[in-house]
């Protein structure tokens, strides 16, 4: 870990940069890590609740997860290791298939340790190895079928429950979104889920409860939208409460679950793995967009990073919680403050783990209404699948090349269309079997192509959350 030193007189003078060795005074440094709380906290308490987990107990986790990281990398990559949005599918279809919230915990544990292999095999033997075998095309198409093969979940399970809510839920988003300048741009989810559920509570109040689809009854009923009769009866200090999975049931008032062991089974494993492809291109990018905005060379630090992931990935699906990885969001926060201190992100993963220590307020989240889900994941699902083809943008990805369009083609429309191939009782489907078809053809068609076809197909995974997309001439102002 760091020792830091001190920036000047402690304050920041006007186009001065704080070093990730350096800070400010504990105050500011305090406020300035309360700030990325704040910049994480939506995302990292909405993922857990879309794969059924405890969101109390992955804030807690996001917080041990990040002082790990930082420690590994010797406080060089200021980063905050949130809950990752990759593992959404991989529940849905975990739980599709007969799992409960032990069998996703196992499976994501060996993308863990998958991740930590690939981060020791980054740092032995360069980054080059893995760019080879996940070119920015096979990369983007990955992380374009994860998020899309979300779209169902958003039609059958959020929307339905309350329709109208959703739809102004998701106005609220984009409009903060793009509509707003400031930090509250870059906190938009966070906002945005605030805003449904009062409207949700105001609806209650004028208009009573609603007739609509209940994920728990799994059909329609008259329920109120707001149910805060967990909320009422959890104390406020307390760790995350211990699971008894005898009890749980999908969509049932127990679907969130607290600590719990995983449960490890081949083959919701296999359907966990290609995760790991969206995972390296985020946590590579976010290496490189820490090194283009601090100007170090953090080339020797990418394997130690991603290998840091993935042993806080493994540590925190232990215990029940969802996987972590870097936080784009984080980055919006130094772009635009232009203070790279980790000191600020060790107070940020301390207060993160202070939250953790209150079962209220994981009730309040666990109680946020299905309509307002809806209207986030809508965009949030459609966000994740754009990612992929910001990389292929990126990295100027040439579709006219027959060796590039056709298995990325292939392997999308498995992805989405949850297209599956049965071997016996057993069947690869989805994320997988999309994922393993876009690999393999890709290095089968680039064996195949002629040489003029693939002399321009070198490259290395994109940047994934660039400083350009947070930063601007105007981030001094906002």
């Amino acid at each position: 870990m760091a020792i830091w030193k001190l920036h000047g007189d402690g304050t920041l003078k006007p186009g001065a940069v704080v070093a990730p060795d350096e800070r400010l005074s504990w105050g500011k440094t305090i406020g300035l890590g309360t700030q990325h709380v704040v910049a994480m906290f939506g995302a990292t308490f909405v993922f857990p609740l879309l794969m059924g987990l405890n969101p109390q107990l992955a804030v807690m986790m996001s917080g041990i997860a990040t002082l790990i990281f930082l420690a590994v990398v010797r406080g060089r990559v200021p980063s905050y290791l949130g809950s990752s949005a990759s593992f959404v599918g991989v529940s849905t279809a975990i739980y599709a298939a007969g799992g409960n919230p032990s069998h996703v915990s196992g499976a994501m544990f060996w993308v863990g340790v998958l991740l930590l292999i690939a981060g020791i095999i980054i740092h032995s033997a360069g980054a080059r190895v893995i760019h080879r075998a996940l070119p920015p095309v096979v990369t983007g198409a990955v992380v374009m079928l994860i998020g899309f093969n979300l779209a169902p979940v958003v039609a059958k399970t959020y929307w339905p429950q309350d329709q109208w809510v959703a739809l102004f839920t998701m106005l609220v988003v984009v409009v903060l979104s793009v509509g707003v300048r400031g930090f509250v741009s870059r906190i938009a989810i966070f906002v945005s889920l605030i805003v449904g559920y009062v409207l949700s509570w105001l609806l209650d109040l004028v208009t009573g409860p609603i007739t609509s689809f209940s994920p728990a009854a799994g059909e329609a009923t008259t329920h109120l939208r707001v149910d805060w009769s967990g909320v009422v009866s959890a104390p406020w200090l307390g760790l995350p409460p211990v699971t008894d999975l005898g009890t749980w049931t999908l969509h049932g008032t127990g679907n969130v679950v607290g600590f719990h062991l995983p449960t490890f089974n081949v083959a919701f494993a296999l359907i966990a793995m290609p995760v790991v492809i969206a995972l390296i291109a985020e946590n590579t990018g976010h290496v490189k967009a820490v090194a283009e905005m601090t100007g170090a060379d953090l080339d020797k630090e990418m394997g130690k990073a991603i290998g840091a992931d993935g042993a806080a990935s493994m540590l925190a699906t232990a215990v029940g919680a969802g996987p972590t990885t870097t936080y784009a969001e984080n980055i919006g926060v130094m772009a635009s403050t232009r203070i790279y201190s980790s000191a600020a992100y060790v107070v940020a993963a301390i207060v993160a783990i202070g939250f953790g220590f209150s079962p209220k307020f994981g009730a309040v989240i666990s109680a946020t209404p299905g309509g307002v889900l809806g209207g986030i994941t809508v965009v949030l699902y459609g966000m994740i699948g754009l990612l992929g083809a910001k990389i292929w943008k990126e990295n100027q990805v040439d579709f006219g090349n027959p060796v590039n369009l056709v298995p990325v083609s292939a392997g999308i429309i498995i992805g989405v269309g949850d297209v599956g191939l049965s071997v016996g009782d057993f069947t690869l489907s989805g994320i997988a079997f999309g994922t393993i078809v876009t690999v393999a053809v890709y290095h089968l068609a680039h064996r195949l192509a002629p040489a003029e076809l693939t002399r321009d197909l070198e490259g290395a995974v994109l940047i994934v959350d660039r400083p350009g997309a947070y930063h601007d001439a105007d981030a001094d102002d906002r």
